[in-house]
This record gives structure tokens, C-alpha cells and sequence, in this order.
């Protein structure tokens, strides 16, 4: 077993610099819509399922994405809705069992799917779908209450290190970004990882909630998905997850609209790990050749628009599109280094 500074330097090798630095920029779009040979494919509605509850990460991607499509007028007519449990793998079964062949279907997903699957022992994988892009790469920020005892993260990591299962920690699933970042954390603070009191929500709104009405003592998730309650003072934030070297992937929200990280890197305060999650798209298995290039189009042409752009900026989403096969490598790339990570951590056998 890697001891715990060794993984996380394995960590920051395998997913953050290489991967954010080493991704070539989109093709054009017209390239790929070139090889789409469908007349009026964008006449039938494209449907986003999010494999989460409303409010998380990936629902937000979705809506946001049948946002640019449709005000951009790349697709008429996009609809988005919810499939929820078990870290998505509740989704990816109704997409491979119920929708396969259909050329219209996508699904949102990322690393924390690939988490679930292994910590779920899943029956339908990701090797079932089929690959389209990937779209987003998103820090993660460590909040809590406004009137949390804990002020800093020092205060946090001080507590969790003298009782590590007085400190719950509110996120996503059992096994996905959030539950690798407080695990990497503990690591990294000399505490037994599984101690950690870690509690799972099915979707952003949820662990909101939990945060506010002080059912849990801390919450972790992407920069971008409580950006108004940090703005708005309902949570503080107490560190992200991002490069301290760069000073990178720290959104701006301040009352005065001054220039203002809203929280230091865990690295600057000692904690010597970083973290990036990923979002992208699949779809159904047996799609006909002429609808996952027109899939692929349709996304190549999304994350190309100044309106997608804008809306990464928004939300501090870093670009991290690479599409078809080259997406479908760097999925098995990912399943087996995200499951040597959980094994790690003692969340996968």
C-alpha cells in the first residue's frame, strides 16, 4: 500500500496537471458535423438525463447545457430530467437497459460515477455506453455554516483530528469526488481514513440543506454549486481544492464585486492535496454510427460557443473536452486509476 503522501503525490500527477495541461483544443466544429450524415437529426428533441437529484453538479451542467444549446439555436428543443440513486448508477442502468439504440439520448456523468460503480459493485459499467465527450473539469471547496464553531480550517482539521467521527462531512455518493477529497484530507492530517464520518446525498440541494440546518458539520463539493450561498454569507468557505502554485480555480464572489478567491487552497494551509472532478456525456449503447457523430457535433459545436464559454467562467468550470474514441480511452484510463484510489482509501475491496 502507497503510504499516504506517496498517493497523494500520485493524485496531483495522474489528474491534475497532466490531465488539465495536456488536452488539445476541440476540433472544429464544422469538422465533425461534416461526418454527420443525418438531415434534421436536430429536429427530434435531445434528452440529458441527470443521474442525480435536482440542484448537484450534474443536473447544473445539464440545464446549463440545454441553456446554450437552445438559446444558440445548435438544438431546437433539448429536455433534461432527473434519475436518481446510488451515485448514478441507478441512471446508467435505465440508459443501457431502456434506452439503447436511441440516437437522441444523453447522459451526464463523471468521475463520481465511476466511484459508485466500484464501490457499488454495479452489474452495468461504463464499457456499455457509449462515449461522447467529456466537457468540465471543477475544483472542490470545503464550507460550513455561518455559525459554525469552526472558523478556519485549522479550527475544522483540529477538531477532526482529535475525534475523527465527531466531524460529519455532507457530499455526494459514497465513493465519488467528495468522499475521495475528505479521504485524501485525512490521509493527509494523519487520520485513519476509515474513520471518517462521511455522509452521502443523491444531489446538491439535499446536502445544502443538511449543510444549513447543521446536520452535518461540513460540506464538500464543487466550487460552482454554492457560489450564491458563499456570496450571500449562508456558508463560509473554508478551502478549495485547487493549485496553490497557480493560485487557479478560485471563483470570484465577493459583496463588492472586488476581485476575491472565496477560500484559500488546502495546500496553502497545509494540507498538501489537490483535487479536480470531471464531468461529461454518454450515450445508449447501439447508437447508429450517423447519430454518435452527430452527438459529438452537437457538443464539439456547445463547448466552442462564447456562450458556453461564458458559462464555465460563471461557474468556474476549467474546459475539458475531448470527444469520441480519444474520450472513450481516457474513461478506461479512469476506471482503473479512480478504483486503485478507492482501494487506497478502504472504499473498495
Amino acid at each position: 500500500m502507497r503510504s499516504p503522501r506517496r498517493l497523494i503525490l500520485f493524485l496531483t500527477a495522474s489528474l491534475i496537471i497532466p490531465a488539465l495541461a495536456a488536452i488539445a483544443a476541440p476540433p472544429a466544429p464544422a469538422a465533425a458535423q461534416a461526418e454527420c450524415a443525418v438531415d434534421g437529426f436536430t429536429d427530434s428533441p435531445i434528452e440529458i438525463m441527470a443521474p442525480a437529484a435536482p440542484g448537484g453538479g450534474w443536473d447544473t451542467t445539464a440545464r446549463e447545457m440545454q441553456r446554450v444549446l437552445q438559446e444558440e439555436g445548435i438544438a431546437p428543443t433539448v429536455e433534461v430530467y432527473n434519475v436518481e440513486g446510488a451515485g448514478g448508477t441507478v441512471g446508467i442502468a435505465q440508459l443501457v437497459n431502456d434506452e439503447a439504440g436511441n440516437d437522441h439520448q444523453l447522459m451526464m456523468m463523471g468521475l463520481v460515477m465511476i466511484g459508485a460503480i466500484a464501490t457499488n459493485a454495479s452489474p452495468v459499467t461504463l464499457e456499455q455506453t457509449t462515449p461522447i465527450s467529456s466537457l468540465t473539469a471543477e475544483f472542490e471547496v470545503i464550507v460550513v455554516p455561518a455559525a459554525s464553531e469552526y472558523q478556519t480550517l485549522d479550527d475544522l482539521i483540529a477538531a477532526f483530528q482529535a475525534d475523527p467521527t465527531a466531524i460529519s462531512w455532507g457530499g455526494g455518493s459514497a465513493g465519488g469526488t467528495d468522499h475521495i477529497l475528505v479521504g485524501l484530507i485525512a490521509q493527509a492530517a494523519g487520520v485513519d481514513p476509515t474513520q471518517i464520518n462521511y455522509v452521502p446525498f443523491s444531489g446538491g440541494g439535499e446536502a445544502l440543506a443538511a449543510i444549513l440546518g447543521g446536520q452535518v458539520s461540513a460540506g464538500v463539493s464543487g466550487v460552482g454549486e454554492w457560489l450564491d450561498q458563499i456570496a450571500s454569507g449562508e456558508l463560509r468557505a473554508l478551502a478549495v481544492s485547487g493549485v496553490a502554485e497557480t493560485g487557479d480555480a478560485t471563483p470570484e464572489a465577493s459583496a463588492d464585486g472586488a476581485a476575491a478567491p472565496i477560500a484559500p487552497t488546502l495546500q496553502e494551509q497545509g494540507i498538501d492535496v489537490e483535487l479536480a472532478n470531471w464531468r461529461g456525456l454518454v450515450a445508449p449503447p447501439d447508437i447508429s454510427d450517423e447519430g454518435r457523430q452527430c452527438l459529438i457535433a452537437l457538443v464539439e459545436t456547445l463547448v466552442a460557443s462564447d456562450a458556453w464559454i461564458e458559462t464555465r467562467a460563471t461557474y468556474g468550470w476549467q474546459d475539458f473536452a475531448r470527444f469520441g474514441d480519444d474520450y472513450g480511452t481516457f474513461l478506461g484510463e479512469e476506471r482503473d486509476r479512480v478504483t486503485g484510489i478507492l482501494t487506497e482509501l478502504g472504499l473498495v475491496a
